[in-house]
């Protein structure tokens, strides 16, 4: 019995040793952390259970027979954050640079197939090279399987993934079909195609960090939703973010301990939007302000910052935010701004996650560039989440409402539940002067007649009281008692049952 389990010590041994302490000083000399070393620190600490660490590869092709090591470049299981499942994959670069084999990928599929059948959410951290070459067809095939799963567990169970190193061709596909990505700044970099094809192919001379670096795809591209400076800070956030979620589509979003009062009077929030309509204030103060203890996890913060969208809580419970940012573009609504949102929106959707959106839209961006970059389909994206959305929504017009993006900003006549307005909210098809300027072009020579029109068209809507006594804004509110009106609201709606028309899947505008 004693040989027996030398032997499985000799064994658990190797491999955890991964590939090796040569590689793995490489790994740390680059600023990263091995892959067991980053489910540690993303993990309560003792809870992570590893599976498959006896697997190795199974080609013989190209002398793959002689070099096998135990684990095949991915470490897998599940372990608690902050007390609730999760599972979890690794790649492992000291081990075949983390490229995906056919057991690598089975060993991943197993995780995924665990975490759907039970109902947690599933994390992959990738620092890797891609397919094994030696492999062939069968790691296209190990990666097909992967992709599968990913669809399948969509809108179940949260999907999560973190890029800490390489992750080119087939394994960008993964993430992108995830829930959210993150990225390490200077180590992670994503691309279909590397910087020698593309110089080869388009004759562009290009790094990896240009061609996907962190900052590329968190302000370029979106395809990123953050990006932190190491594998630790990475981590501590994607623990964070973990605590908004919920285990999966049929659970509650989680309700932790809170210790600020629900009816909190903000008495700044009262000045908050400026006297000058055309002045920009900060929507980041007022949100920070209304949810609990000033905490809000941000999603996709530098891209499309006309718009913000993030996770913060009201009275410990989970709540999804979405916001023009008049310090961007005024606030305006764009094709970036709107895909932004509609994401965010119908993942909140997905996860039973009630939205609270704070508006000041002067309107959709104009202009050829949008026009030609699908404006009209994009923006429709975010009337079709809304639309479609069955979770709590609450509307709070802080100042401007202006044309077809008062609809698609959680409007009543899209769905919304319970819809405030500011006193200093204006809710129009468009600014005074535009209006005036259309209503009366025979004046506009006449600047005492002119002025004389945009004041009367002010008056008559630059205030909320328009849409209130037709019905659409449910009561004009305080700013100070804004966070108090939202809890009270999500208080109530905490029973909504709503179900659309049955279909086998809805189509979209994508």
């Amino acid at each position: 019995m004693r040989e027996i389990l030398r032997e499985l010590q000799r064994r658990r041994e190797e491999a955890l040793a991964g590939g090796g302490a040569r590689r793995i000083e490489a790994q740390h000399a680059r600023g990263k952390l091995t892959a067991r070393e980053r489910i540690a620190l993303l993990l309560d600490e003792g809870s992570f259970e590893e599976y498959d660490m006896f697997v190795e590869h199974r080609c013989t092709d190209f002398g793959m027979d002689k070099r096998k090591i135990p684990g095949d470049g991915v470490v897998t299981g599940w372990g608690t954050i902050n007390g609730r499942t999760v599972y979890v994959f690794a790649k492992d670069f000291t081990v075949f640079g983390g490229s995906l084999s056919e057991t690598h990928a089975a060993k991943i599929c197993k995780i995924q197939d665990m975490a759907l059948r039970n109902r947690a959410p599933i994390i992959g951290l990738f620092d890797a090279g891609g397919a094994r070459i030696q492999e062939g067809v069968a790691a296209l095939g190990g990666y097909g399987e992967v992709f599968f799963r990913n669809v399948q567990a969509s809108g179940v169970i949260p999907q999560i993934s973190v890029i800490m190193g390489p992750c080119a061709g087939g394994d960008v596909y993964s993430p992108a079909m995830t829930d959210f990505i993150f990225m390490v700044r200077g180590t992670s970099y994503m691309f279909v195609t590397g910087p020698d094809v593309v110089k080869t192919v388009t004759n562009e001379t290009v790094t990896a960090e240009e061609l996907g670096g962190a900052d590329v795809h968190c302000a370029r591209s979106s395809v990123a939703d953050g990006a932190f400076d190491n594998d630790l800070e990475a981590l501590l956030q994607v623990r964070r973010l973990v605590d908004f979620l919920p285990a999966n589509n049929a659970s509650a979003p989680p309700r932790l301990p809170c210790f600020d009062d629900g009816g909190r009077v903000e008495p700044s929030l009262d000045s908050l939007v400026p006297a000058n309509p055309n002045q920009p204030y900060d929507m980041h103060e007022l949100i920070e302000k209304v949810v609990d203890e000033g905490d809000f996890f941000e999603i996709q913060a530098e891209f499309a910052a006309n718009i913000i969208t993030g996770f913060g809580r009201m009275e410990g419970m989970t709540v999804g935010f979405v916001a023009n940012q008049p310090m961007v573009l005024a606030g305006v609504l764009d094709a970036d701004a709107s895909r932004k949102a509609a994401r965010f929106v119908r993942f909140c959707d997905a996860f039973n996650i009630p939205i609270v959106t704070f508006e000041d839209v002067p309107g959709f961006l104009p202009g050829t560039a949008q026009e030609y970059g699908g404006l009209i389909k994009h923006g429709a994206k975010l009337l079709f989440a809304y639309a479609q959305a069955t979770v709590p929504l609450v509307t709070v017009i802080t100042r401007k409402a202006y044309g077809g993006a008062y609809d698609v900003m959680a409007s009543k006549h899209i769905g919304a539940d319970v819809n405030y307005a500011w006193p200093t909210a204006e809710i129009a098809v468009m600014g005074a002067r535009g209006a005036a300027e259309i209503l009366y072009r025979k004046d506009l020579d006449d600047a005492e007649k002119t002025a004389a029109h945009i004041a009367h068209y002010e008056k008559r809507f630059a205030n909320p009281f328009v849409a209130a006594e037709r019905g659409y804004i449910d009561d004009v509110i305080q700013p100070r008692n804004t966070r108090q009106r939202l809890t009270r609201a999500l208080r109530m709606l905490g029973s909504k049952k709503l179900e659309n028309p049955w279909k086998k899947h809805d189509n979209i505008p994508l």
